[in-house]
């Protein structure tokens, strides 16, 4: 029985998981992204108090490593990679874009679909962050940062219907016109997380936890100004 406490800061919804064989034993969710610094913490203590478990009973510690927030991202980096040197077990690290494909691969509407699933987290003005997976959740075009157009994929819309979904999704629903797109309001959740790092441990597919590093897609660029003296 592999046990798994998996954390998520990455975006707006915040989640610590504890885990087990696929089975999400509990969680518990922060809707505030200003606090997720000071959340992860707290609820990882509050999460083993609950439990039959105690936090040197888990076998690995997941993370949800991009892309998305900067700060949310370095916030969950670092308190998975904290835990893990402490008690000297495995870093796994979850790509935010497949776990909002697997949602919707997971979807009733969409058992029996053959088409593709793009997730789009919004970047700003026209860009998203985006990959393109298959039913299979097997990747189709690598994660990057994409400017959108009312021409963009048209390469997969061409032969397939794909899934769009996300909050960057909305912004190419307004200029997209091929009638092989499909909209949905779809995002991961507690079990998606579960399921997606237990695949990851049971495959061994374990990271470096002295050179892991969130997952940007792009460089940060801050837009505060440069003083000089």
């Amino acid at each position: 029985m592999a046990l798994i406490l998996n954390i998520d800061t990455s975006s707006a919804r915040a989640f610590i998981v504890l885990s087990s064989d696929e089975k999400c034993i509990s969680y518990i969710a922060n809707n505030e992204q200003k606090t997720h610094a000071s959340f992860v913490q707290p609820a990882i203590k509050e999460i083993f108090s609950k439990s039959t478990f105690s936090l040197t009973d888990i076998d690995a510690v997941s993370v949800v490593a991009g892309p998305g927030s900067y700060t949310g991202l370095r916030v969950g980096m670092a308190s998975a990679k904290g835990i893990c040197y402490a008690l000297n077990i495995p870093l796994i690290l979850l790509n935010t874009l497949a776990l909002m494909a697997l949602a919707a691969i997971n979807a009733p509407a969409y058992k029996n679909f053959t088409g593709l699933f793009c997730p789009m987290i919004d970047a700003r003005r026209m860009e998203v962050f985006t990959a393109i997976f298959n039913n299979q959740l097997e990747q189709k075009l690598d994660p990057q940062a994409l400017v959108l157009e009312a021409g963009s994929l048209d390469d997969f819309l061409a032969k397939n219907q794909v899934v769009f979904t996300g909050d960057g999704a909305e912004k190419f629903k307004n200029i997209c016109t091929n009638s092989n797109a499909l909209f949905e309001d779809l995002f991961y959740d507690e079990n998606t997380i579960t399921e997606l790092s237990s695949r990851a441990f049971s495959e061994k597919n374990f990271a470096s936890l002295a050179y892991s590093e969130p997952f940007y897609v792009k460089e940060f660029y801050s837009t505060s100004p440069t003083h000089t003296q």
